[in-house]
């Protein structure tokens, strides 16, 4: 669990200074470079549609995996997106990790987090994830997939929702501590940060994209046990209450309404 000197040695930067101020008008970042980071365990019967979706992707200035030590075909996957960075290891480490390996790589103005085990997606979705922080209409853009959960769909935001865009900076001196953290933190991790400075949220709708659930994956009573230890490493970065007082904190900076005119062409899906 994160305590407030915990916080303090996450190596944020000081508050303000990413945020624009409230109601600041929108910047055109439309010459951001992103990084885009996938990780990915055990996914060679699902990362080809992620990797269809980014490989190329005008919006995108580089495309790291993460192979969070697969012991199926996913390394052998991977060598047919030869413009695709891939970082490999053994043995598995979990996501948090896996995460923190892909951020000290990157070398873009912003990071999009994407998870390997979805469906459905398009290039025209990693557009539209992209567009409010390339219009400068806020500064984090947060995917609502059409099985988020329902309490999720019904507030509109998915507070652990695995597709994100954020600035580079809030993690530049961040990643030693997200070795650390348990394998499933990550995303709790992050939106500490995002809250503690503040940044506008705009929630994409993906209306079409699926995650494939871990019982699909490995079975229901493992996947149910996955899903419980998700959870839990969740509580041991932040107290249940800490947990509630965060997404509470996440829905104060959600920007309502819509995207302004895009700054680059809109792909098809």
């Amino acid at each position: 669990m994160l305590t407030e000197s915990d916080k303090r040695r996450t190596g944020a930067a000081p508050r303000g200074s990413v945020a624009p101020a409230d109601g600041e008008p929108p910047t055109d970042r439309s010459g951001a470079r992103i990084s885009c980071i996938v990780c990915a365990y055990n996914e060679a019967d699902r990362i080809r549609h992620i990797l269809d979706a980014v490989h190329g992707h005008p919006a995108l200035a580089e495309v790291i995996v993460v192979n969070d030590g697969s012991t199926d075909a996913t390394e052998h996957l991977l060598a047919g997106y030869p413009d695709i960075q891939v970082i490999s290891y053994a043995p598995n480490r979990g996501k948090t990790y896996a995460l923190s390996r892909g951020i000290g790589a990157a070398r873009g103005d912003y990071l999009m987090l994407l998870d390997a085990d979805l469906t459905g997606v398009t290039a025209a979705d990693i557009q539209a994830l992209a567009d409010p922080v390339i219009s400068g209409w806020a500064r984090v853009s947060i995917s609502l997939r059409r099985n988020s959960l329902a309490i999720y769909r019904r507030i509109g935001l998915d507070f652990v929702s695995g597709e994100r865009v954020i600035p580079a900076p809030l993690m530049s001196e961040a990643v030693a501590t997200m070795e650390q953290l348990p394998r499933w933190g990550g995303e709790a991790f992050i939106n500490d940060l995002i809250t503690r400075q503040g940044l506008s949220i705009a929630v994409v709708d993906w209306p079409m994209v699926f995650n494939v659930r871990k019982y699909t994956k490995v079975g229901r009573w493992r996947g149910m046990i996955a899903e419980l230890a998700m959870m839990g490493d969740a509580f041991r970065v932040l107290s249940p209450w800490g947990v509630v007082r965060q997404n509470l904190a996440l829905l104060k900076l959600v920007r309502r309404g819509t995207v302004p005119a895009r700054t680059s062409p809109r792909l098809g899906g």
